[in-house]
């Protein structure tokens, strides 16, 4: 079974085509226009042992906010594809990630049901050029085109850069157990046969 996924999505601000797969050794293929974007897209890609591709060609003379949240609204959109039909999966995912002095939780539950929810601040306006209060906008839009919870708590940290690596790379870790198949779960791990 290929649990990969392609999307594209054209507006006139962005145009995005992510391409993921689930299975995959954590090879990436990333031009944002946003380097820290990439490096934080391919630590998600590296550490969730996931493939991805992205492409992006944003409107990032007006900033960099239609560029990212869109690219999380696709990549979310891919995850929930290539997901399919949750059969066998673990569903829920968390790990505790350290990145040097910052400790980031994530958890995710693939439920069909999107909610986000974060008590991760920032302390600088952007990093690598990349406008930290993105972050959130981004995790927000994965999380509700993909329609699974995600929740991040920040333990401790107090570098910037790597308070948000932490969170890119947990919620690489997270996913990566939650969409894991578990020979015990025959069907979907659901009281009501569907998520």
């Amino acid at each position: 079974m290929s649990r990969t996924a392609e999307i594209r999505r054209n507006t006139k601000e962005t145009r995005i085509c992510v391409s993921l797969n689930l299975d995959g050794s954590g090879q990436s293929s990333l031009n944002t226009g946003i380097g820290f974007f990439d490096h934080m897209l391919d630590g998600f890609a590296r550490h969730g042992l996931f493939d991805l591709e992205v492409s992006v060609d944003g409107d990032l003379e007006v900033d960099c906010h239609h560029t990212i949240e869109d690219t999380g609204i696709v990549l979310g959109r891919a995850i929930k594809e290539a997901a399919g039909d949750k059969k066998g999966i673990r569903r829920y995912g968390s790990v505790i990630l350290p990145m040097d002095e910052a400790l980031v939780l994530c958890a995710v539950d693939l439920s069909g049901r999107p909610y986000y929810l974060s008590d991760v601040s920032f302390t600088a306006p952007s990093i690598g050029g990349m406008d930290t209060e993105m972050v959130k906008e981004f995790f927000y839009a994965v999380s509700y085109a993909s329609e699974m919870n995600l929740h991040f708590k920040a333990l401790s940290g107090s570098n910037n850069h790597h308070i948000c690596e932490a969170m890119f790379k947990a919620f690489a870790k997270a996913l990566d157990e939650a969409v894991s198949f578990d020979g015990r779960i025959k069907d979907v791990l659901s009281t009501k046969g569907s998520l």
